[in-house]
C-alpha cells in the first residue's frame, strides 16, 4: 500500500497485509481499541523498550531489548511499526544458528539508537506468523513497517550486510514518514500528512476488504489526475489483491499444477504469478510472464505484457527487480 500523505509511489516493495500476506487476523486485532489493562509482550532480555514505544529501564551495559512476541502481542507490534521500523527475527530453540543470530542482533541493533525496534518470534510457539510469512528457514529476518512486511535475510548474514540492510531500512522508513524511536517521536498523526480525498476513500475501503469500492474511488481519481502515480500504484495492488482474495487453496494448487505442466496456459501462468508476487517470489513472477511472452504471440502475449506492467505498479518502478524485468521484457518483445 503506498503510503499515506504521500503524492509519490511508496519505495516500499510490499503490500497491505490484508489478503497479500494472510496476517488479516492478527491485524484485526491491531486495529481495534486494545484493551485498558493489556499486557506488553515479555522480553527476551530485560530493560529497553516497550511495544507501545515507551522504555523501560536497561540495566548498564546492556546494548537493548528483544521483545518475544507471540499471537497475542503482535498487534502491539503492528501499531508501533506506524512510529518505527520493527525488525522481527524469526528462530527456533532447535536451531543453534538462529539463537546465535538472535543474540548478536540485540548488540548490532543498539547501534542504532532506538531507530529500530527489535522482536523475536518463536516459531514453534507462534507458528502463524511463520506460515503467514511463508518463511523456510531459520533464521529469518523481516521488517516490519506501517505494519507491512519488508523481507531483509535468511540465515546468519554477515554483520557488515546486516548493517547495510539496516541501514538501507532506515531510508524507506524515513522517505515513508516514520522517523520515530522507541524511546518517543513524532506520532504517526505528526508524521503523515492526511491523503487526497478520494486516495484515502480508497485506503478506507482497502483496509475494510472492500476492493469494488477502493477500485472505484481510485478510477475517480485517475480521471481527473491522470499521472497520479500513487493512484496508479494503488489500484494495481488492488487488483493484485482482488484476484488474490478470490483464490481458494485448492483452485491455487490447480494453477500451479497446470502451470509447471503446461507452459503456456496464460490463466495459469498469470495466477501463479500473481501468487509468487503476494509470497515475495517477486523474480521468479517477473520471469514466468516474460518467459510466456517470449514464447507466444498475437492476444495472449499482449495480455501477459499488461498483467505484467501492473505488477510493475505493484512493486515500484524504483525496485531493481522491476527494471531487471524491464530490461528482459524489451529483450523479447524487440
Amino acid at each position: 500500500m503506498s503510503v499515506p500523505g504521500s503524492r509519490q509511489p511508496s519505495p516500499l516493495p510490499s503490500m497491505s497485509l490484508r489478503g497479500a500476506v494472510d496476517l488479516s487476523a492478527l491485524k484485526a486485532r491491531a486495529t481495534a481499541t486494545p484493551p485498558q489493562h493489556a499486557t506488553h509482550p515479555t522480553a527476551d532480555t530485560a530493560g529497553g523498550a516497550r511495544a507501545d514505544g515507551t522504555s523501560a529501564p536497561a540495566p548498564e551495559g546492556q546494548a537493548s531489548q528483544a521483545l518475544a512476541v507471540d499471537e497475542a502481542s503482535f498487534p502491539e507490534l503492528v501499531q508501533l511499526s506506524a512510529r518505527v521500523p520493527v525488525l522481527v527475527l524469526l528462530w527456533a530453540q532447535y536451531s543453534p544458528e538462529s539463537q546465535r543470530v538472535r543474540d548478536e542482533l540485540v548488540a548490532q541493533l543498539a547501534g542504532y539508537g532506538g531507530r529500530i525496534a527489535y522482536s523475536t518470534a518463536d516459531i514453534e510457539a507462534f507458528p502463524q506468523l511463520a506460515q503467514a510469512l511463508a518463511i523456510q528457514a531459520v533464521p529469518t529476518a523481516v521488517a516490519f513497517l506501517k505494519g507491512q512486511p519488508i523481507p531483509l535475510f535468511q540465515g546468519a548474514a554477515a554483520p557488515a550486510q546486516v548493517s547495510q540492510l539496516l541501514d538501507e531500512l532506515l531510508r524507506v522508513a524515513e522517505a515513508n514518514g516514520v522517523t520515530g524511536t522507541v524511546d518517543g517521536g513524532p506520532t504517526p498523526e505528526q508524521a503523515e500528512p492526511p491523503l487526497p480525498p478520494r486516495l484515502q476513500e480508497a485506503y478506507d475501503a482497502l483496509e475494510n476488504g472492500d476492493y469494488a469500492g477502493a477500485e472505484e474511488a481510485l478510477t475517480k481519481e485517475l480521471a481527473e489526475y491522470p499521472a497520479d502515480h500513487e493512484a496508479k500504484a494503488m489500484l494495481a495492488q488492488v487488483h493484485l489483491m482482488a484476484r488474490v482474495e478470490k483464490l481458494g487453496q485448492d483452485h491455487a494448487e490447480r494453477a500451479r499444477k497446470a502451470a509447471a505442466e503446461s507452459p503456456d496456459d496464460l490463466e495459469a501462468q498469470l495466477t501463479v504469478a500473481d501468487l509468487d508476487v503476494v509470497g515475495g517470489h517477486v523474480e521468479d513472477a517477473f520471469s514466468r510472464i516474460v518467459g510466456f511472452i517470449s514464447r507466444n504471440f498475437g492476444p495472449e502475449r499482449e495480455t501477459a505484457r499488461v498483467r505484467l506492467l501492473e505488477l510493475f505498479e505493484v512493486i515500484g518502478a524504483t525496485d531493481p527487480r522491476v527494471s531487471s524485468a524491464r530490461q528482459q521484457l524489451a529483450r523479447v518483445l524487440f
